[in-house]
């Protein structure tokens, strides 16, 4: 489990290292703005894994495209298919629990 740690001068919880430089940004951005309690930053926490998941799976899958061709010559849906679909809806349903508005996304 990674901890948040509470790491600036106003007190409020840096992200996490491992997130994307970007979703880090939407991290600082978003408690900036609200007022989050400890339940609270463990769902953002969740909610920008998630996000930086599904931009993962999308990268790859703008790469190699949505199928590839399996032993047996018949096209087939790539894993990051389901993963990139598993993390957005994730992400759309951890924002809905968070109640934040739907302008706050990360990039």
């Amino acid at each position: 489990m990674t901890k948040v740690k509470i790491q600036n001068n106003k007190g409020l919880p840096k992200a996490p290292a491992h997130l994307r430089p970007e979703t880090r940004e939407w991290w600082a951005e978003t408690v900036t703005r609200y007022a989050m309690q400890a339940h609270h930053l463990k769902l953002l926490l969740a909610a920008c894994e998630s996000w930086d998941l599904y931009q993962k799976a999308k990268s790859t899958l703008d790469a190699e495209g949505l199928t590839y061709t399996d032993r047996f010559g018949q096209p087939c849906a790539r894993p990051e298919v389901a993963i990139m679909r598993d993390g957005k809806l994730a992400f759309v349903r951890i924002l809905r629990e968070l109640d934040l508005p739907g302008d706050s996304t990360p990039e």
